[in-house]
């Protein structure tokens, strides 16, 4: 009885993996950064700083290229810069990224 039992659980997992294997193919792509690279380009960058106000902004870097939203709740927005994004809640800031260089 026990042989019958292992023989099925056996034949029961092999079929499982047969079954499912195919369904579970991952494909990634690597994403190569120099180290530091980012963090040195941000702090040598004058960017807004977190809880500026949107005039505040406006005034020291002046208009944006491109708005994009406010979208969600809370409402956060995107002014578009040459060199970086500003990310808005409401009136402030909430960060400010530079753009890749190309």
């Amino acid at each position: 009885m026990k042989k019958r039992t292992i023989k099925a659980v056996c034949a029961a997992t092999a079929f499982t993996a047969l079954a499912i294997g195919p369904l579970t193919t991952v494909v990634a792509e690597e994403v190569r950064v120099p180290v530091k690279s980012q963090a040195e380009r941000s702090s040598q960058a004058d960017l807004p700083r977190t809880g500026m106000s949107q005039s505040g902004v406006r005034d020291s870097w002046g208009n944006p290229l491109q708005i994009t939203g406010p979208v969600g709740d809370p409402p956060i927005s995107q002014w578009h810069y040459n060199d970086f994004v500003v990310y808005f809640e409401g009136d402030r800031v909430i960060h400010a990224v530079l753009k890749p260089r190309r």
